[in-house]
């Protein structure tokens, strides 16, 4: 009894989260969207998605860094897959030992759609533990 693989996307760019919601959606996924690194935390923490597509430089140019040191800390988010989408490529290139020490791939913008649904199937099972998660609690 698997559902759709619920994907998170973290950004400040509404029209970057339109778009990404409507691909994502096209291609299958169930998708929910926040605005900010401050206050996505609670809401990944609660919701527990099986994929989340972070953006670096939100709020603050180290919001997003933040929100990822967040994730890897805590125990319930620690093995959600991670793909930092970014348009700061020096940030992303001076940051690349740091990324993978948090286990965190990287998609850069401007990016091809294809190469989206590409990363994004890569991280995600077979089953979804998000689907899973929500048949057995309910």
């Amino acid at each position: 009894m698997g559902g759709r693989p619920v994907i998170a996307v973290v950004n400040d760019d509404t029209q970057f989260l339109r778009m990404m919601e409507m691909i994502l959606s096209d291609a299958g996924y169930e998708t929910f969207i926040s605005f900010a690194g401050s206050a996505a935390f609670d809401e990944l923490k609660a919701r527990l998605p099986d994929l989340i597509v972070l953006d670096i430089r939100m709020e603050s140019p180290e919001a997003g860094w933040m929100l990822l040191d967040l994730l890897r800390l805590d125990t319930a988010t620690a093995d959600i897959p991670v793909i930092v989408c970014s348009a700061d490529h020096e940030q992303l290139d001076k940051k690349e030992e740091y990324l993978r020490s948090k286990r965190a791939d990287v998609l850069r913008k401007p990016f091809d759609i294809d190469d989206l649904l590409t990363i994004v199937a890569e991280h995600l099972p077979a089953e979804s533990p998000a689907s899973t998660r929500r048949a057995a609690g309910s």
